[in-house]
C-alpha cells in the first residue's frame, strides 16, 4: 500500500494557484486510475484504488498547507502505511517552472506543508516529488514569495504547467512501479519539452 499526498489549499480561492500543483497532480492520477471520485476522509479528500496493480490511496489534505500533516498522519495510520511508502507532491520555488525533482527523505526546506508532515509523522523519511513554480524576480516589482505562491499561473505559463502535471503523474507512477532510484534517473533535472 502506498499513500500519495498532494499538497495545496482548499477552496475556490486557491484552486488554480501555484501552491496547489500537488492537488492538480492528484486530480490527474485519479482521472487516469481510480474508479471513484474523491470523498471527504481523514481531514482531506481521499480516493483509493490500483495503479499498475499496486494499492494506492490518493489524499488531498484540506486543512490548509501548514496543517497538511494531520490528514497525512491520519491516513497513514488508518492504512498502516510507513513513511517510506508515502509520496508527497508539492510546489517548489527553488526549481524552474515546470521542472520536476524527486527526492527521498530530507528536511522541509521552508515548506510549511512538509514541516507539518514531518512533525505529525515524527519522520522525514517519506518520498517527495517537487514541481517547480519558479520564484519572483527580486529586481522586478511584483508579489512577495508568499503572495507569489498564492497567485495563479499566467496564461503563458499554463501550457507548461499542464504538461508538467502530466509528467509529474508519470513520475509518481514510476516511483510505484520502478522504485525511487529509477524514477529519479528518468525525471530529475529533465527540462520540460
Amino acid at each position: 500500500m502506498w499513500l500519495i499526498a498532494g499538497l495545496g489549499n482548499p477552496g475556490r480561492r486557491y484552486e488554480s494557484t501555484r501552491h496547489n500543483v500537488g492537488f492538480l497532480v492528484l486530480d490527474e492520477l485519479q482521472r487516469r486510475h481510480m474508479q471513484s471520485a474523491f470523498r471527504s476522509k481523514f481531514g482531506g479528500e481521499s480516493v483509493s484504488g490500483l495503479i499498475s496493480g499496486i494499492n494506492v490511496v490518493l489524499l488531498k489534505p484540506m486543512e490548509f498547507m501548514n496543517k497538511s500533516g494531520f490528514a497525512v498522519q491520519r491516513a497513514a495510520q488508518f492504512h498502516d502505511v510507513s513513511p517510506e511508502k508515502i509520496l508527497v507532491i508539492h510546489d517548489e520555488l527553488d526549481l524552474p517552472p515546470a521542472q520536476l525533482r524527486l527526492k527521498s527523505g530530507g528536511g522541509h526546506g521552508g515548506n510549511n506543508g512538509l514541516r507539518s508532515i514531518i512533525e505529525q509523522l515524527g519522520s522525514a523519511d517519506f518520498q517527495r516529488l517537487r514541481l517547480g513554480i519558479g520564484k519572483p524576480d527580486k529586481n522586478v516589482p511584483g508579489p512577495s514569495g508568499a503572495d507569489y505562491v498564492l497567485s495563479a499561473f499566467t496564461s503563458g505559463e499554463q501550457k507548461d504547467i499542464d504538461q508538467a502535471v502530466q509528467r509529474a503523474a508519470d513520475a509518481a507512477e514510476a516511483v510505484l512501479v520502478s522504485g525511487m532510484q529509477a524514477a529519479m534517473s528518468n525525471f530529475n533535472g529533465v527540462s520540460p519539452s
